[in-house]
C-alpha cells in the first residue's frame, strides 16, 4: 500500500494519509483532484471496486465531506478519498462514467444533503423523498422537530412511573402482609 500512495504523491499532494488497519486506509486530497485520483485508482492500482460514497455535514467549518470508498480484490485494501466542499456552493464532479453505480450514491446525495453533481443520471430525480420541499434533511440545519411538530399529529407525552410505587399501585394492592411470611410490602 505504502508503493501505491507513494506514486499517488507523484501525482497530486495529499493532505493526509490514515491508516486504520492494515486493511484500511483513508486519504484526503483536494477537491479538484478527485477525478485523477479515482482515475489512477482504478486504471493503474485495481481499486475496482466502489463500495460507497457517502457525505458528512460539517456546518461549524461550513463544509460536506465526501468519502469515496474504493476496494482493491488483489491486495484486498479498501482505501477512503476524502474531499471538502463548501456547503453554500455544494456541487462535486460526477464519477458515473468511471462506475456506473455511482448515479445512485449522487442522487440520494442530491436529495439528502443538497449536493448536485452535474451530468450525473438522474440526478435531478425524486430518490426517496417525493415531493420534498424543505431543506434537505440530513443538512444540520434541518430542524427535525420543527418538521415533526408541522407536520405530525401530536400526541400528549408520556408519563414517568417510578417502578416499585407503580407495582405497588397497580399490580399488588389487594396484596396484604402475609402471616406465614412476616412480609410487609407497605
Amino acid at each position: 500500500m505504502e508503493q501505491i500512495l507513494n506514486r499517488l504523491k507523484q501525482k497530486i499532494e495529499i493532505k493526509s494519509v490514515i491508516n486504520k488497519r492494515a486493511d484500511l486506509y483513508f486519504i484526503t486530497i483536494k477537491k479538484e483532484h478527485i477525478e485523477l485520483v479515482l482515475s489512477h485508482l482504478k486504471q493503474q492500482e485495481n481499486f475496482t471496486h466502489l463500495a460507497f460514497l457517502q457525505a458528512v455535514d460539517y456546518i461549524e467549518d461550513d463544509k460536506f465531506q465526501l468519502t469515496y470508498m474504493l476496494y482493491n480484490y488483489d491486495i484486498k485494501v479498501n482505501l477512503g478519498i476524502k474531499v471538502f466542499i463548501d456547503r453554500d456552493k455544494s456541487e462535486m464532479t460526477s464519477i458515473h462514467k468511471l462506475w456506473p453505480h455511482a448515479w445512485q450514491y449522487q442522487r440520494e446525495l442530491k436529495e439528502l444533503f443538497g449536493i448536485d453533481f452535474p451530468g450525473s443520471p438522474r440526478v435531478d430525480e425524486s430518490f426517496v423523498l417525493e415531493g420534498w420541499e424543505e431543506i434537505p434533511p440530513m443538512r444540520r440545519d434541518f430542524d427535525t422537530l420543527a418538521y415533526s411538530v408541522k407536520t405530525f399529529y401530536q400526541r400528549p407525552g408520556r408519563t414517568t412511573n417510578d417502578p416499585k410505587r407503580y407495582m405497588k399501585e397497580k399490580l399488588y394492592k389487594n396484596f396484604a402482609k402475609s402471616p406465614e411470611s412476616g412480609r410487609n410490602d407497605e
